[in-house]
């Protein structure tokens, strides 16, 4: 069409209905003896879904789980990654310097100033699987989004969703209503307006529930575009997100105290890197391909330590462990392949076994070749690895006696009420996790209600010991804690953890808070990685029930609790629920288990991660909480946690 299209407008806000299925009835047989009525499977049971149709069916297949916002791996987050991956896909390809953003109220807008979308083909980039640019390699080299999925599941999973291509003058823009097309326009777009893409988007209530963005969340993952993309400037919502220098700034900011040697940083075609050691004795590994955080590793973080420690031996002329050498280690490591493989929709796991041979070679020779330049830092290295070699030794001599305790006990892990399929089980486990609770009574209730498939539980029988400022040999001299430790089958490596989530189930009240921070200190202190990971949740169970004769709701807070005894009358009941006995197993059943689209907030697991935005955060953070007794903590806890603990 003719005339100048406008660059505004957004939906109308009415309620529009999922698109229909297919009008296909079902028969259906009914077996003699009063047996379960069968579907029959003929023709009339195959279906074909049009559209976008299939992504909202099945959203988990493209972006993982679907959440609240209160994940940093919840589905909100995907449909946010989705279209900022296309912008900073044009930076990478040389076009555009700049990204702006606008998340508000639930509503993400996103601009960038590349090429923008050839104009006639708008629509079918948006709309249509399997299409898109990034197919052909001389347009688009080393992209993060490859699979011809990623923005076709925004536009499927949002209730409405825009996109305006503008090239030389012209523009073209197409509005969508979960995924169904509304509007296909084109015409001027006036010479003011730059060369680009616009989108904007608001994911579905009907699919998501109530959410929202969390901001630090998405902080995080700006950093990390920056950190990955030197030169790029990110504005969101007024702040700017810039780094000249990349990973060397990531690991600036990231590391707490003085490094104990500068940065060897190396880059070539393949690969980045830039690493240091600490004083610590656990590694730490900031993981990237093609500008995507793999935050579960990969080919290429193994073929790195690999590479690594033969490059140490290769200089030192020893046969040093790989885990005396990476003790400590603190590197950010970086690979750019033309068809990366992930190990799922979300990419958290590069799966490309081919880069094993080149990385492992680059990074051998590099760190060799870098000792050999730097003869102060490889003498502070090597005192490193002889002094994670005590450590190690000290810790293995106490594991000994640990399992050997462990022995006489039981060959049975005390207190575990184990599921079928862990992580070790592959798509079957994925799911899996474990419920660290405080005692019988709580256990009983999740007992009765959890799946065993894919649901373990670990009571605690009391408070577990303070373990902040003990040393790592400590933790294997405390019975609970080591029985803990077998139970997530963390005693020998992290690296073996049988539960894809480690859930911490306390009581609503001061001494289910206290056990709350004594397990955040044993795994912030001894375990960090499997926190920095994303392992390690807080079960948030209800505070209370509302409920009159016909209806019964479950508030989270106490806005939620007045809004619905305000809502259902004057003959609401309220129920205060402090400790997780108090819930019955009937009742129990719905808090433990995924809430599906649809489904009221009040419905579903709602679980906090424990993260890390920034490790130097947390030595001083857990001194505070879990250090001495100071008149600053005392303070603190009389006028903040005091008051919200006995709400």
């Amino acid at each position: 069409m003719g005339g100048k299209a406008t660059d505004s407008g957004a939906g109308t806000g009415k309620k529009i209905p999922v698109a229909a299925s297919p009008e296909k009835s079902v028969k259906k047989i009914k077996p003699a003896g009063g047996a379960k009525i069968a579907a029959v499977y003929d023709e009339d049971s195959i279906q074909h879904l049009e559209g976008l149709e299939h992504i909202r069916r099945r959203p988990g297949m493209y972006i993982g789980s679907l959440g609240d916002g209160s994940d940093e791996n919840d589905g909100i987050y995907i449909l946010l990654k989705e279209g900022i991956d296309n912008a900073v896909d044009e930076f990478s390809q040389g076009f555009g310097k700049r990204i702006d953003i606008d998340i508000h109220d639930g509503r993400v807008r996103i601009r960038d100033y590349g090429r923008g979308i050839p104009l006639g083909k708008l629509a079918d980039c948006v709309s249509k699987t399997n299409t898109g640019a990034k197919y052909n390699d001389s347009v688009f080299k080393q992209a993060i989004g490859m699979n011809g999925v990623g923005i076709k599941a925004t536009n499927a999973l949002s209730s409405y969703f825009r996109a305006a291509s503008f090239r030389d003058g012209k523009m073209a823009v197409v509005e969508f209503e979960r995924g169904v097309i509304k509007s296909d326009k084109s015409g001027d777009a006036g010479s003011d307006k730059q060369n680009g893409t616009y989108l904007e988007f608001v994911p579905d209530v009907q699919l998501f529930g109530k959410y929202s963005y969390n901001m630090e969340m998405v902080e995080k993952r700006l950093w990390n575009y920056v950190y990955l993309n030197p030169g790029l400037k990110i504005i969101c919502n007024g702040t700017e997100y810039y780094s000249e220098n990349g990973l060397t700034d990531l690991l600036n900011k990231e590391i707490e105290g003085t490094p104990l040697y500068p940065f060897c940083c190396f880059k070539n075609a393949l690969m980045e890197f830039v690493f240091t050691h600490t004083s610590e004795l656990e590694k730490t590994v900031y993981s990237f391909v093609n500008g995507q955080e793999t935050s579960d590793g990969g080919t290429h973080v193994t073929s790195f330590f690999d590479g690594f420690t033969r490059g140490i031996n290769d200089f030192y002329k020893k046969e040093y462990d790989i885990k005396d050498v990476t003790g400590g280690l603190v590197v950010a490591v970086k690979i750019s392949i033309d068809d990366p493989m992930f190990t799922s929709q979300t990419k958290n796991k590069l799966g490309n076994v081919e880069i094993r041979a080149p990385v492992m070679k680059d990074v051998q020779v590099a760190v060799d070749d870098w000792l050999r330049h730097n003869p102060e830092a490889a003498g502070v290295i090597e005192e490193k690895i002889i002094r994670n070699q005590k450590a190690h030794a000290e810790i293995n001599g106490v594991k000994k006696e640990a399992r050997e305790a462990a022995k006489k006990i039981s060959l049975k892990i005390p207190k575990l009420k184990d599921c079928r399929y862990h992580v070790e089980d592959g798509r079957e486990g994925e799911n899996s996790m474990i419920f660290v609770t405080e005692g019988d009574s709580a256990t009983g209730s999740m007992v009765g209600s959890r799946d065993v498939k894919t649901q373990a539980i670990f009571s605690l029988r009391g408070k577990p010991e303070n373990m902040f400022g003990r040393k790592p040999k400590d933790i294997y001299k405390n019975e609970e804690l080591y029985n803990l430790m077998m139970a997530l089958g963390i005693q020998e490596d992290v690296s073996s953890l049988r539960y894809s989530k480690i859930i911490i189930a306390t009581d609503a009240d001061n001494d289910g808070f206290h056990i709350r921070n004594l397990l955040l200190t044993f795994f912030l202190g001894f375990f960090e990685e499997l926190v920095s990971a994303g392992r390690v949740y807080i079960l948030e169970t209800p505070l209370f029930r509302v409920r009159n004769k016909t209806t019964t709701v479950y508030c989270y807070d106490e806005d939620s609790r007045d809004r619905q005894v305000k809502a259902l009358g004057s003959g609401a009941e309220v129920t205060r629920f402090k400790g997780l006995g108090e819930i019955s197993p009937g009742e129990f059943g719905q808090f433990i288990h995924e809430r599906k689209p649809g489904e009221g907030e009040d419905r579903g697991m709602h679980l906090t991660p424990v993260s890390i935005q920034s490790l130097k955060a947390v030595p001083k953070l857990l001194e505070f909480y879990m250090g001495k007794n100071t008149p600053d903590r005392r303070e603190f806890i009389v006028h903040h946690l005091a008051a919200e603990i006995d709400a």
